[in-house]
């Protein structure tokens, strides 16, 4: 069958009137979480397919990073591998003292708040690099983060981010440096350069492809599904990093779906007076998404 240039302008019309109502009842769900939620809140979502069908909210607000930089460490950890300046398989000294960067003073990281201790059964023996990076993003453990941030440097972590382009995100120190802490140097992010993570690395767009299919490999691990896979299919693979501070419940990565659709989200949410209330958001912001991506 024949179609006149008319007619096709007329079914290209159609369907870009049918893609902008979809998006418009996206914004209009999201608002009504975002109203509903007593805290604040940022989102990015970005539909790797189609660059016209996103959604942002208070994308550029900074907040607390919590232990969603461990991304950026473990990207830093890879780009130095490609530098070869090691490998994967050397091994690192487990060992739990580390320096303040307020006065250079050493402190530990407390066994009884870490997310997984089993680490510490290793303190004075050698673990390889690639499991320390496995542990540090799928357990978030921060034994193996601080062991990670000192063999590669926070400054060296923030001038790869400026490199590609991701100005706001800034790693300055490891997790539990109290002293930092309390004067309010700390390692922050904005949702939209969580985002720019994410799609270079969903994209192969940011060191090599066997890197990046990694990445996404452990990230796919993430062993905390509280959040943005909560209400999610069991088919649908989440490659994510979540954050958890006082006040603070972060979650972000690439969402890829069996069709092969793939999107990146971040929700950051901060001052909330509930814990369990900021990832139920997080949650239903992530139903949202994955409902509008999978809509006819």
């Amino acid at each position: 069958m024949l179609f006149s240039i008319s007619h096709l302008l007329h079914l290209f019309l159609f369907f870009n009137m049918i893609e902008s109502e979809k998006l418009i009842l996206l914004h209009s769900k999201l608002a009504k979480i975002i109203k509903s939620f007593n805290g604040t809140v940022a989102i990015a979502f970005s539909d790797l397919n189609n660059e016209s069908n996103k959604f942002f909210y208070n994308e550029n607000l900074e907040f607390h990073a919590a232990s969603t930089f461990k991304t950026a460490v473990m990207l830093e950890v890879f780009k130095q591998v490609s530098e070869k300046k090691f490998s994967l398989d050397d091994t690192i000294l487990v060992k739990n003292e580390f320096r303040s960067i307020v006065d250079g003073l050493v402190y530990t990281i407390n066994v009884h708040v870490e997310s997984d201790d089993k680490l510490y059964s290793k303190l004075g023996s050698y673990v390889k690099i690639h499991n320390l990076v496995y542990d540090m993003i799928t357990v978030s453990s921060n034994l193996a983060t601080n062991l990670l941030t000192e063999l590669v440097k926070p400054e060296n972590v923030t001038n790869t981010l400026i490199n590609f382009g991701i100005f706001n995100m800034k790693v300055i120190r490891g997790v539990e440096d109290l002293k930092a802490y309390r004067l309010g140097l700390n390692n922050k992010t904005t949702a939209f350069d969580l985002l720019q993570i994410y799609k270079l690395i969903a994209t192969k767009s940011i060191l090599d492809e066997t890197s990046c299919d990694k990445m996404i490999e452990i990230l796919s691990a993430q062993s905390i599904r509280d959040r943005i896979p909560k209400y999610l299919p069991t088919d649908v693979i989440v490659a994510h990093k979540t954050g958890s501070i006082s006040k603070i419940e972060h979650d972000g990565g690439i969402i890829f779906l069996p069709d092969g659709k793939k999107y990146v989200l971040v929700v950051l949410t901060s001052d909330f007076e509930n814990s369990a209330n900021a990832k139920e958001v997080i949650a239903q912001v992530s139903k949202v998404c994955y409902d509008h991506m999978v809509s006819k």
